[in-house]
């Protein structure tokens, strides 16, 4: 198991852009809807690496940024955080774009479509250069998309020094059974939602450790309730979130990934499993309280 020091943050996979349109709930099927207003805001692995860099951790983006209007905002986004890129932009076509149905209660409703991101290939995986205290991040939503079975095969030949973070995501049971085998197989640390630990475990997170030999540890998250801390297919800790009143909560969207971000920041710093739970509580729970994807607070 690798538990050594991590010096950057490494994302794997896709930056997007998200189409935000804010409504007081979703139409019934076949209907239509007024959104109050609307944004459009780099999103995907963004607000992962966005949350990191704020956090103080240096990021990095290995993926592919289209030529168009939304490759140009993706650009400018990663610029804007200080993000390192680390491929040249795609020969041809856009960025892919997420269209987000966000609701008066802060919930959200995702449709996504794949852009020249896809175009990500083994081959230009295996031009980076990755160092054994690096922490590479890639999202389950990567494993499903056309260059999923790169990146599956790229992380088996990672050195066994390098941390390796999967967040299922919500298209955790998509995910073609061989490849998230091999994953689980060199995964250093989960990162996933309540739902997805259900469908991944069942009530039993622990076995997790059995599936993922190379397992560290696993965050569970839970919303406004915090988040579970399991090492070594145990519990450590169950660490409470800040309380956050129900009328501030504005945007859910992007809030995992926040925690995701700011928990690896966290141990970047040195800080113990439940020190960085507890930092990822505090970011996410900032970010439910902002309009948009991407909005992880500056570590003070």
């Amino acid at each position: 198991m690798n538990d050594g020091p991590i010096r950057r943050l490494v994302l794997v996979g896709s930056v997007i852009v998200d189409i935000v349109l804010y409504v007081d709930a979703l139409p019934e099927r076949g209907g239509d809807v007024v959104a109050s207003h609307s944004m459009t805001a780099a999103g995907g692995g963004f607000n992962v690496v966005s949350a990191a860099s704020r956090q103080g951790l240096h990021s990095a983006y290995a993926g592919l940024i289209g030529t168009g209007p939304f490759g140009a905002q993706v650009r400018d986004s990663l610029a804007a955080e200080s993000v390192e890129l680390l491929l040249p932009e795609a020969a041809e076509g856009d960025t892919g774009f997420c269209v987000a149905l966000v609701e008066a209660s802060g919930e959200r409703t995702f449709a996504t479509t794949v852009g020249a991101e896809a175009g990500l290939t083994r081959e230009r995986l295996d031009s980076l250069r990755v160092c054994d205290d690096d922490a590479v991040y890639v999202s389950g939503y990567d494993l499903v998309y056309p260059h999923g079975p790169a990146i599956t095969g790229w992380l088996e030949a990672l050195p066994a020094e390098v941390t390796v973070v999967l967040d299922p995501g919500p298209l955790v049971l998509d995910i073609p059974a061989d490849d998230l085998h091999r994953v689980l197989a060199r995964v250093s640390w989960l990162s996933l939602n309540s739902r997805e630990a259900r469908l991944l475990s069942g009530d039993a997170v622990g076995v997790l450790f059995e599936r993922a030999p190379a397992l560290v540890g696993v965050v569970v998250r839970d919303g406004a309730r915090g988040c579970d801390v399991w090492r070594s297919a145990v519990e450590v800790a169950h660490v409470d979130a800040p309380v956050v009143d129900a009328a501030d909560v504005v945007d859910t969207n992007g809030a995992g990934d926040v925690h995701v971000g700011a928990f690896i920041a966290g141990l970047a710093r040195g800080e113990d499993v439940v020190t960085a739970a507890r930092s990822a509580n505090a970011a996410a729970a900032v970010a439910v309280t902002r309009l948009g994807p991407a909005t992880a607070p500056h570590r003070g």
